[in-house]
């Protein structure tokens, strides 16, 4: 109704035509294809009423493409389901899981919650959900070695609320959600080797905010950059990391001629 005629909502090429030639909503990629992809659209998420529909029919059609028709299939002969776990699933050392990918079961919206629902434990037991506290940040304060990310974890302070505190120069009890939620965005950023553009997209501040930012990090965390900069430095030369148990990934493209495929193999290394 909302485009004034039938069209297949899942053709790109329709909806496109639908969306940026019928409607003329204003919004392509760098090139001059047009593009109907997810970040496109919440992009124009207020352009048009059709667009949070279209979203939600999407959202729609993988939980029930994905897992309501497929994962009842996959139940065993007892009522169960028996996912396969990977060990060597991912390059990164992380475990997979297929028939089904249990490790991909939506949380984030209240219909993908729904599909929890529907995996409940067998009479007389439970299901027990476990999950690490910071782990990504304790393992950067176990290699590293920077003392004051170690001082936050042993004084038993929340890490974004100690990192906050640094970076913001305020004291523990004056830290605010908003400078808690900007600390947590600038810990996870910085380990994953998020540079100042990305920060500041991420943010939502100017780049001068987010250049103030990543350096006050650095100049309160030293043991953290000196530790990325090490670990570029040894794949640089080696052209693989160890993790702390010695599983070794390898980074080929360090030898590229290509500098921008130099960059993404040092992010990924320290990663």
């Amino acid at each position: 109704q909302l485009a004034g005629e039938e069209f297949n909502l899942a053709s790109p090429k329709q909806l496109g035509e639908i969306l940026f030639t019928k409607l003329g909503l204003k919004r392509k990629t760098r090139t001059s294809k047009v593009s109907t992809k997810a970040e496109v659209l919440a992009e124009l998420e207020d352009a048009h009423p059709i667009i949070p529909l279209i979203m939600e029919h999407r959202e729609y059609s993988k939980l029930v493409g994905t897992y309501i028709d497929t994962i009842p299939t996959m139940v065993g002969d007892d009522g169960r389901l028996h996912a396969r776990f990977i060990q060597n699933g991912t390059t990164t050392g992380r475990f997979g899981s297929a028939d089904p990918n249990l490790q991909n079961i939506p949380i984030r919206t209240e219909a993908g919650k729904e599909i929890r629902k529907g995996m409940i434990a067998g009479k007389g037991r439970v299901l027990l959900s476990l999950d690490y506290s910071q782990i990504e940040l304790r393992i950067m304060a176990i290699l590293s070695g920077d003392k004051e990310l170690i001082k936050i974890f042993q004084d038993g302070i929340d890490v974004h609320t100690g990192v906050a505190s640094r970076v913001f120069n305020v004291a523990e009890a004056d830290v605010t959600k908003e400078m808690r939620r900007r600390a947590k965005i600038i810990n996870f950023g910085i380990i994953y080797g998020m540079g100042t553009t990305a920060l500041q997209k991420n943010l939502g501040s100017t780049r001068a905010e987010a250049e103030a930012f990543h350096n006050a990090y650095f100049e309160n965390f030293h043991g953290v950059r000196d530790f990325i900069e090490k670990t570029k430095a040894f794949a640089g030369k080696h052209y693989f990391t160890e993790t702390l148990f010695g599983r070794k990934r390898r980074f080929p493209s360090l030898r590229s001629p290509m500098p921008f495929l130099r960059q993404m193999a040092e992010r990924m290394a320290a990663n």
